[in-house]
């Protein structure tokens, strides 16, 4: 069977994922192929290899989790700066409200 895909980082990684099965183009019938391996073998150098690469797979995507729970924290608190703002304006105006008709009741009372 023919291999094709990503071969640059598939073969420093040995990941395999990247490669794609296509239809046969040797003469071998069709049930007949290399013999497969229970398990992949890789070298220490490949297994070393494997985990750096998982280990920077993880620490990207833990700084696009934090990228985003900064973000969302960011909004989250631009938010509660604007209630305050509308509270405190609500507040002034009932306050203000609350005078004029104190002065009102006090003018009825004298």
């Amino acid at each position: 069977m023919a291999v094709t895909g990503d071969e640059t980082e598939s073969a420093a990684t040995g990941d395999m994922s990247g490669y794609q099965m296509s239809s046969p183009t040797s003469s071998l019938p069709q049930g007949v192929g290399m013999a497969e391996s229970k398990g992949p073998m890789h070298s220490p150098q490949q297994k070393a290899e494997e985990a750096a690469r998982k280990r920077e797979l993880r620490l990207m995507k833990n700084r696009e989790a934090a990228r985003e729970c900064r973000r969302k924290k960011k909004e989250y608190v631009k938010c509660l700066e604007n209630r305050v703002a509308v509270l405190e304006n609500q507040n002034r105006t009932l306050i203000e409200e609350l005078k004029a008709l104190k002065d009102i009741y006090c003018r009825k009372t004298e």
